[in-house]
């Protein structure tokens, strides 16, 4: 008689090993808790790795979603897409800047439209053609060609995957920046908050500066949102926190509440020309429908003050854990719900994910050894506590 395969083999011998994976199998999911095969319950400070922003059985999202599948799910983007417009008008206005919206599936895909639209501003605005963009190191990308030798981790660039493309440099710090400009640099790519370099926000005037610095250089400004975008920070975008206006924005993991979608929106409207760039599923009704869904909630939550709320609590939580436990953890890092205790060692960041899932927490890892925290926007204060708790309960013993 054939045995039956447990999902551990089934995963191992059926899907392409890229992950280390942990065989807890969730099975449901409501608001910030998750429960396993077995009914136990979990708190989720991960949200998918940011990408839940509404939480899990959102019956805002879920409705929206059954609703447009019933009507319809996909049509090419030869055809108006009516949810796609409304979501880009949506967008916009949110942000507050001037700008046209081109929808993808994912960051990655958003980052490679932002470096395809700077490399045709360069070859088409000036003289000699400029294509060089600027990225700093610690910095996250994505796991394309191009967005891989987009990302300042050398760790990232292996030699598996040569020849990376041409046209990218990195440098330590924003001070660094300005010396590394030259008559073929089109284009520098920050995030404001490194997530996967250890959730590290660059101080405000910094960024100030160096906006204005390349605004007279005529150099563009690309900022990586696909994580501190959509509330992430407390307001739509970090860069309205920073009170910057860059030349193109990059969006995605909280856009769509679990959904794939991810947008480039530029103030440079008129750059690309039809052909120049598409995607078969970007944009469609799905997604879009979806995204409306999310920016319903998040922006009556934001409007409520209710969000606001939610973040002081989860930072003072953050901060008393951090003075407390000061024998694991350097110190707090991070800006709205985008947080991060600096560990000592990768040891004590390892331990204290492993114990935190024995506990029924789900955290994360970032670089420089942080223990991540990327809760859903829709949290509820019993469930930070809960969190917390077990959180404790994890480390106390390490």
């Amino acid at each position: 008689m054939e045995t039956k395969m447990t999902l551990e083999q089934l995963d191992k011998q059926y899907v392409l090993q890229t992950y280390a994976r942990d065989y807890t199998n969730f099975v449901k999911g409501v608001g910030s808790t998750l429960y396993d095969e077995n009914g136990r319950d979990y708190i989720d400070f991960a949200s998918g790795i940011g990408v839940n922003s509404v939480g899990h059985g959102n019956e805002k999202l879920t409705e929206a979603i059954c609703e447009q599948a019933k009507k319809i799910i996909h049509i090419s983007n030869l055809q108006v897409i009516e949810p796609q417009a409304r979501l880009a008008e949506r967008i916009v206005n949110l942000s507050g800047y001037d700008m046209g919206v081109f929808f993808a599936n994912s960051g990655a895909e958003a980052n490679e439209g932002a470096i395809k639209i700077a490399r045709k501003y360069g070859d088409t605005r000036f003289e000699n053609k400029r294509y060089k963009v600027i990225t700093l190191e610690h910095s996250f990308h994505g796991r394309t060609i191009t967005t891989v030798k987009a990302t300042g981790q050398e760790s990232f660039h292996t030699p598996h995957f040569s020849p990376y493309p041409d046209g990218f440099s990195y440098e330590k710090s924003i001070e660094d920046v300005y010396t590394s400009i030259d008559d073929e640099t089109v284009a520098v790519l920050i995030e404001l908050v490194q997530g996967e370099g250890g959730v590290q926000p660059f101080g405000k005037e910094e960024i100030q500066k160096l906006a204005a610095h390349l605004k007279q250089k005529e150099v563009l400004l690309i900022v990586d949102e696909v994580q501190t975008g959509v509330y992430r920070t407390g307001e739509f975008l970090a860069s309205n926190l920073y009170e910057i206006e860059p030349d193109i924005i990059t969006l995605a993991k909280g856009l769509g509440g679990g959904v794939p979608i991810g947008a480039v929106m530029t103030k440079h409207k008129d750059v690309l020309s039809v052909g120049d760039h598409g995607s078969t599923f970007g944009g469609n009704y799905l997604s879009t429908s979806a995204g409306l869904a999310v920016l319903n909630v998040l922006e009556a939550l934001y409007e409520s003050g209710a969000l606001a709320e939610t973040l002081v609590y989860f930072e003072q939580k953050l901060e008393s854990v951090s003075q407390k436990y000061d024998n694991l953890f350097e110190k707090e890092v991070g800006l709205g719900l985008m947080r991060g205790l600096r560990a000592k060692s990768a040891e004590i960041q390892g331990n204290v994910l492993k114990n935190s899932l024995k506990e029924g927490l789900v955290v994360l890892k970032a670089g420089r050894n942080t223990v991540r925290f990327l809760p859903s926007l829709t949290i509820t204060k019993s469930e930070i506590d809960e969190g917390f708790k077990r959180f404790e309960t994890a480390i106390n013993t390490l």
